[in-house]
This record gives structure tokens, sequence and C-alpha cells, in this order.
């Protein structure tokens, strides 16, 4: 590749500039932090030691907790540096580095949220034939592919940037390196960049959307023809905390990265940004947490261990 790279460094503006504010939101931001680093090592701890949880559900829980994690030590540190002091740059190659791992995080959680919403399908619709279409080879065959497919189309996107002429202006109004906020930046041609930014979000979002609403449009109808009450809320129970993280996920990235670029607003997408890469690894912990037993109970026997050594 003939890189014609002029920008040794971008500026990232961060969310404000006023000096309140900051203290504020760097207070905010590394609460979150630490909740979403406390919380999911808990999980994957928790469920990594408790062998009762050792099924096809609770093992793609366990690769959530550690995409959220990836995604949060990518983007928050950068964060709190620019709120807490006065440097705001970051290297071309730190540049390209936070957004290829934060490229490959979001892809791997949306292909993860169809690999759960399909196991989720398989327990209540076909729950005769669960232990064999959800054994241990088919579970990590999909990992494998989740983290696999996610890891060829970040590399793809960050391939196609390197490519691109950075002249100057450097200044990036965001707190992060996201592929829609540097395009603008480029001094040459971003005709394909753009075009491979609307693939790869069709297929890693929209694509996987459709799947998995279908996945529990199927799911819905199952659990409609369940005799019982205390079946149906039980089958509701494993669905709900799911499709809860599924809606907010899926909203914010098809947001982000199908924008056609005239219409892009950086605010809109620092906000947009900050519900995928911040609010959402600290909720998933909580969510799957306060509305599981199984996990709650796993973690009250790890709390005890600890206590324990």
């Amino acid at each position: 590749m003939n890189n014609q790279t002029f920008v040794t460094e971008f500026i990232l503006k961060g969310i404000t500039d006023i000096p309140q504010l900051q203290v504020l939101f760097f207070v905010l931001f590394l609460f979150l932090f630490i909740v979403a680093l406390i919380g999911n090592c808990l999980i994957g701890a928790a469920i990594s030691l408790n062998s009762s949880l050792h099924t096809p559900m609770y093992f793609f829980l366990v690769n959530l907790a550690l995409l959220d994690v990836i995604c949060t030590c990518t983007a928050v540190p950068k964060l709190l540096e620019i709120l807490g002091g006065e440097d705001k740059t970051i290297s071309f190659g730190g540049c390209m580095t936070q957004l290829y791992f934060l490229t490959w995080s979001v892809a791997a959680e949306l292909l993860l949220f169809t690999a759960m919403a399909y196991d989720r399908y398989v327990a209540i619709c076909q729950p005769l034939h669960y232990s064999k279409m959800m054994n241990r080879e088919v579970c990590v065959s999909l990992a494998v592919a989740v983290w696999g497919i996610s890891a060829c189309g970040a590399t793809t996107n960050t391939s196609l940037l390197l490519r691109l002429s950075f002249c100057g202006p450097n200044a990036i109004d965001h707190f992060l390196c996201e592929i829609p906020s540097l395009l603008p930046l480029s001094c040459s041609s971003t005709y394909v960049n753009d075009i491979m930014t609307t693939v790869a979000d069709i297929f890693f979002a929209v694509l996987n959307f459709l799947l998995t609403v279908m996945s529990y449009g199927f799911i819905i109808f199952s659990i409609m023809a369940i005799q019982s009450t205390e079946g149906k809320k039980r089958a509701f129970a494993t669905c709900s905390s799911h499709l809860i993280v599924v809606t907010m996920y899926y909203s914010t990235v098809i947001y982000v990265y199908l924008s056609p670029g005239s219409s892009y607003c950086p605010d809109t997408g620092k906000i947009m940004a900050v519900l995928y890469s911040t609010v959402s690894p600290s909720l998933n912990p909580l969510i799957y947490t306060l509305r599981n037993k199984d996990v709650k109970k796993a973690l009250r026997k790890l709390f005890i261990f600890f206590k324990r050594k």
C-alpha cells in the first residue's frame, strides 16, 4: 500500500470544553468504567468456576463479558485522559489501533447477539433437540465464527483507512477514533471506504438485527402456545434480558454507521458512541445478573470463595 499520510497525530476534541462539565463527566465515566470492568470480570469468573452454568447460554454470556471488557478498555481510558488533562492528542498509530479494536468488539457483539438469539430459539422452540443442536462443537464453532468474521471486517475497514491520505486538518470532533468521524478529514477519495462501511453495517447490524427479530418472533409464538402461566413467565424471563440489551445496542450502531456522511451529526454521534462503548458494557452485567437467579447464586458462591481465601 502506498501510504501517503502526512498527519502524525490527531486531536480529539472530546465531549465538552466546559471545565465544570469535564470534572462531572470524568467522575461519571470513571464510575462506568469501573462498573464495566468489575461486573464483566465477576460474571466471567462466576460462570467459569461454576460447573452448573457450563451451558450454551452462559458460554455465550462469558463471550459477551469479554467483548464488553475489550470495548470499554478501548474507548474509555483515552476519554478519561482527555477529560482529566490537557493532552487531547492521539498518535496516528494509536488512533488506528483504537479504531481496529473498537470495530472488532462492536461487530463481534452484533454477531454474538444473533448466536444468543439462535440459542434461545432452539431452547424454547426445539427443546427435545436442544442438546444435539447446541452441543459443545456447535457452540465453539459459533464462537470462532463470531470472533473470526468480526476480525476480518475490522481488518478490512482499518486497512482501507490506512490507504487514505490525511494532510490536515487533524482535529476529530469526537472522543474516540471512529470511521464516520475520520473519513471527513481525509484529503483523498473515500468512495470505497463509504461503500465498505455501509456494506459492513448492513451485514453486521441490519442483517443480524433481522435474524434476531425473526428468532424472537418464533420464540414469542412458541411461548404463547405454552399452557401454564408459570411456563410463560419462565420462558419470557430467559429472553427479556437479551432483548433489552439487543434493542439498545442495535439502535445506536445502526444510526452511527448508516448515517450518510453529509447528514452525520458529531454531537449525536458522540451520544450514540457513549451508549454502545460505555453505558452498554456497564449495564450488561447488571441486566443479566439482576434478572437471573442462577448467575446471582453463582456470584454469591464466588464471594464466599474470595472471603474464605
